[in-house]
């Protein structure tokens, strides 16, 4: 019963944080009126991931799932060309789940790739909803990392180069602007570094 009683001031207490929101806009000196939120969490919360995860922890499906905060992976592994995909069936489970619990999949952001070499690759038909099929793709941008069919890195370095090599360009013009060299150096710690080795094993930060 204490449990409970618990459980029960949680609630209340999180429904506070949600119940009767408003927000306004305010440039300088100046305020718009409040606006009444019929929804939505907070941005920049820290109850709003957490939230998000206590949302989803019970989704479940019958294959390997793999979810980081609104992004989830569904992973099946077929051995040989002769194996019969349930892909299918398990992404009608997500989907089924999502509308058991008002959410809704983004079909614009969800796609499906075949991984593994070309002579092993299995030929399948693509994922269908009720709104048409889920593109299949040779290569997707997962957790910021750019994953190929073919298991190369070729897309992820290509992406990696071209966005530091656009930073490096501001680097170039603040030094030609007569930068000072430490925050010259500040700007190459807190802008390109990053870009350079994120998700690197031999990364520094």
């Amino acid at each position: 019963m204490q449990r409970l009683r618990q459980h029960y001031r949680l609630i209340k207490w999180f429904f506070s944080y949600l119940n009767q929101r408003s927000q306004r806009v305010r440039i300088g000196n100046n305020r718009s009126a409040w606006l009444s939120l019929n929804g939505a969490m907070p941005q920049g919360s820290w109850l709003g991931p957490l939230s998000f995860l206590v949302l989803i922890d019970d989704l479940h499906v019958d294959c390997l799932l793999h979810k980081y905060v609104d992004d989830t992976t569904l992973t099946e592994l077929l051995h040989y060309n002769g194996d019969q995909s349930d892909m299918q069936s398990f992404f009608q489970q997500l989907l089924s789940w999502a509308a058991n619990n008002d959410m809704i999949a983004n079909f614009t952001k969800t796609k499906e790739m075949i991984l593994g070499p070309p002579s092993k690759t299995v030929h399948l038909t693509p994922l269908s909803t009720d709104n048409g099929y889920i593109e299949q793709v040779n290569s997707f941008k997962l957790l910021g990392l750019y994953v190929d069919n073919n298991f190369s890195w070729t897309s992820h370095i290509d992406a990696i180069l071209s966005k530091a090599t656009t930073r490096l360009y501001f680097l170039k013009q603040l030094k030609r602007a007569g930068g000072p060299h430490a925050q010259l150096r500040h700007f190459y710690l807190a802008v390109v570094q990053p870009i350079l080795e994120y998700a690197s094993r031999f990364g520094t930060i």
